[in-house]
């Protein structure tokens, strides 16, 4: 890996993306809209945002960075960029890297804007730092494009990037103790549940939610960590030069 390469790979990444304000929307303003709608919703039922608003931060920039990093690596191999940029020395891991770093800086735009709105307009309630939050915000965001790059992979067109998510991240959620806390979930599910990153996402936030420190909150957040570096080395793996 070479980070000159890497590094160019990220800048030509934020540099489309800079001319597709529809995406950059996507990524800055959706999930801060979707929390605003979540807050509303519930304005009339006190606590109900202060207890799932916390996990709600951790799922809507999943979804976001997962959809748009299908999405825009899979145009990346269908127009032939991809093609034309592995006949230079650029390797795999320099492309799935530098996607990753520059996702990871509209990620921690992202969570910036999301935090703050979450807490200072709709008026989340934590016994944690917000600093914290963010952090998870973040990772979550950077696990959305890990699995996105690695969903990419396997697509052929934009609408099968977006039909892995029943696959990739629907069970997640449903699983991931946002409905339901994993312990009272049955034992088979609570067996599946332990094998789904975003569930330890979530974990980490209602943590940090508590007030809770040290491993409690960054134990399940190191596990959240290790399923993303997975997912970019399978990514790294998978990626194909065209789509057939």
């Amino acid at each position: 890996m070479n980070g000159i390469r890497l590094f160019a790979t990220a800048g030509r990444v934020l540099s489309q993306l800079r001319h597709d304000p529809r995406s950059i929307a996507l990524m800055l303003i959706a999930p801060s809209l979707l929390v605003g709608l979540f807050a509303w919703l519930f304005s009339d039922q006190e606590g109900v945002f202060d207890q799932f608003g916390g996990p709600i931060l951790a799922l809507f920039p999943f979804i976001v960075m997962f959809l748009i990093t299908s999405i825009t690596t899979l145009r990346e191999r269908r127009s032939g960029t991809l093609e034309r940029l592995m006949t230079t020395p650029l390797a795999k891991s320099d492309f799935i890297l530098g996607y990753a770093l520059a996702f990871g800086l509209m990620a921690l735009l992202q969570a910036v804007i999301t935090v703050s709105f979450a807490v200072w307009v709709c008026g989340l309630e934590t016994d944690g730092p917000l600093w914290q939050l963010g952090l998870v915000a973040i990772v979550d965001a950077l696990l959305g494009t890990a699995l996105g790059l690695l969903a990419s992979a396997f697509a052929q067109t934009e609408f099968q990037a977006v039909q892995f998510m029943p696959l990739l991240v629907f069970p997640q959620i449903i699983l991931g103790g946002l409905f339901m806390p994993r312990d009272q979930m049955p034992d088979v599910l609570r067996a599946i549940s332990d094998w789904l990153p975003l569930s330890y996402a979530i974990d980490t936030i209602n943590a940090v939610s508590a007030g809770e420190e040290g491993w409690d909150v960054f134990g399940p957040l190191l596990i959240v960590v290790a399923f993303m570096l997975g997912a970019l080395v399978l990514a790294s793996l998978t990626l194909r030069r065209r789509t057939p």
